[in-house]
């Protein structure tokens, strides 16, 4: 968990600004339409009004800013002086709440140029989380505290955008596929006739790991139909000596399922995409929560007082309280998890027990009374998920499954086979099947069409890291033939030693051949996920050879 006090000044205030030659390209692109009136909802030092004098045909625009810290404030204005854009105005005050009021005025733009804050919610003072949730609200989203500062900054642009207006941002590239993006992603989808992401292999901010792509948005005249999205990737900054309207018509427009929820089924050509819903429709096929149940681990609140190494245990004889435990991805390497396993864990140190105090205060021996003294000299006592307890050192849901699943993964998310009953965190999830064997479950799991699914659902941050959660989870496609035979100790060795593709192949010729599906279609699912596994690591790769 993020800290508020762990962060920097400038990651609180959302702070990393805009290239300027990527700014100038926005303002060629929007110079198409000859706007009157443009808005900047978060103009930082100004880039984007000197991106607009660059691009030419400004100086009579009407061009009005925001900007919440003084200092970038006036910053702003006199980049906007010193450009020549006489008309240009920016107010030092909160956009949102400007927004708000907005709304009810009725007022609209030409177009809007920007970089919103990339700020979490959790993080914004109360007044501003307020007025953030408050725009949902007022545009009948459905809201998340999960999100963050950028969604509501589009969504209120683009209700102060006329018809035929045009948005174009720098935005986190996890508007493709985080959950809490959603109401924006569905909102777009609706208002926009056109929408564009511009999507670089590499970072843009060389100081920070957050991914960034360019927003294009044209807004439907009214009674207009809304063609859908389209990706246009690109490498390195070619694409800025193009013409702003040829990136924008390039890629080809999809709709449907693509708009209505996550983007990330752009990404895939249009091969993939239908061969993805041809497979999601066979009767071999499942979603996951059709066949299994997920919950999240044991939630410790302070896991290095309740996970710790045979050492700790020794020292403090708190040996009638440890119970086996994995929950890190270098305890499990593999997709078994085992005597020998466990065994392995403890012997390079790492925290493989966990301590369950689930006796009451009175038979709680005078050893562990020393030991739980100890966390509380480190006031773990007074964290959330602790002091809600009582004692805080009993920790409730307390029980382990026959599948465990990390919650993040490198290359393709796994199932492990619990053989020992250890206990997992909230690092992991534990499953329950319903109707089907734990070891199919699990071997059956490792296979190009639940990777690509993975890929399709998941999310992921800076760093490249994948992510479900158990919504996304459930969503999973899992395919089951009856036929498939995995051997869980040949599976589990050749993960462990092999490339993940190469354990993807494999198991694609036993689990989605024992479907019927001919090599030239496993071929183009495992090309579909090493492409978008690969995007998420900011890599390129070499086209897949088709499997022999």
């Amino acid at each position: 968990m993020n800290f508020i006090e762990n962060e920097s000044a400038q990651k609180l205030r959302g702070g990393y600004y805009t290239p300027l030659d990527l700014a100038t390209f926005i303002a060629r692109w929007i110079k198409e339409i000859s706007p009157t009136r443009v808005l900047e909802p978060s103009c930082g030092d100004g880039v984007f009004f000197e991106a607009l004098a660059k691009a030419k045909g400004f100086k009579s625009a009407n061009v009005l800013g925001f900007e919440l810290e003084e200092e970038e404030s006036a910053k702003a204005q006199n980049r906007a002086r010193e450009s020549g854009l006489a008309a240009t105005t920016v107010r030092n005050a909160d956009f949102l709440q400007w927004a708000l009021d907005q709304f009810i005025v009725g007022d609209k733009f030409d177009a809007v140029v920007g970089n919103p804050p990339f700020v979490r919610y959790q993080y914004l003072p109360a007044q501003f989380q307020a007025r953030a949730e408050q725009v949902f609200k007022q545009l009948s989203l459905p809201f998340t505290k999960h999100t963050n500062a950028w969604v509501p900054f589009i969504l209120a642009s683009m209700a102060l955008l006329r018809p035929g207006g045009r948005l174009a941002m720098v935005v986190p590239a996890e508007i493709i596929h985080v959950t809490h993006a959603q109401s924006l992603r569905s909102y777009l989808g609706r208002e926009c006739r056109r929408l564009v992401i511009i999507d670089p292999e590499e970072l843009w901010f060389s100081d920070t790991l957050q991914g960034a792509v360019i927003l294009l948005a044209e807004k439907a005249q009214i009674g207009g139909k809304a063609e859908g999205l389209g990706i246009y990737p690109v490498t390195g900054r070619e694409f800025l000596r193009l013409s702003p309207s040829d990136v924008f018509d390039a890629p080809q427009s999809i709709n449907g399922k693509t708009v209505q929820g996550k983007w990330t089924r752009a990404l895939l050509d249009l091969e993939t995409r239908s061969l993805f819903d041809e497979l999601e429709n066979l009767p071999a096929v499942h979603r996951f929560n059709d066949i299994a149940q997920v919950d999240v681990g044991i939630v410790t609140g302070a896991n290095k007082f309740f996970l710790v190494p045979d050492e700790t245990v020794r020292a403090y004889h708190l040996e009638r309280w440890a119970h086996p435990m994995f929950g890190r991805s270098e305890h499990c390497p593999g997709v078994v998890y085992d005597e020998l396993q466990h065994a392995e864990n403890a012997a390079r140190g790492n925290p493989t027990n966990f301590l369950w105090f689930r006796e009451n205060e009175s038979r709680i021996d005078a050893a562990a009374k020393t030991y739980i003294r100890q966390g509380e000299m480190q006031d773990l006592h007074s964290r959330y998920k602790c002091r809600v307890r009582s004692p805080w050192y009993t920790v409730p849901s307390v029980y382990s499954t026959e599948i465990g699943m990390l919650k993040r993964s490198h290359d393709t998310p796994r199932l492990i086979l619990n053989r020992m009953g250890a206990y997992t965190t909230d690092t992991a999830y534990r499953i329950r099947t319903l109707g089907v064997s734990a070891e199919k479950l699990v071997g059956c799991f490792i296979n190009p069409l639940t990777a690509l699914s993975a890929e399709l659902e998941g999310r992921h941050y800076g760093g490249g890291v994948l992510e479900l959660i158990p919504s996304e989870i459930e969503r999973l496609l899992i395919p089951l033939p009856e036929g498939a035979e995995v051997n869980l100790g040949e599976l589990d060795a050749a993960i462990r030693s092999l490339p993940t593709h190469d354990v993807l192949a494999q198991q694609g010729k036993a689990v989605l051949g024992a479907m019927g599906l001919p090599r030239v279609k496993q071929t183009c699912v495992l090309e579909g996920w090493r492409k978008l596994r690969n995007r998420r690591h900011r890599t390129s790769s070499e086209e897949l050879t088709e499997l022999s």
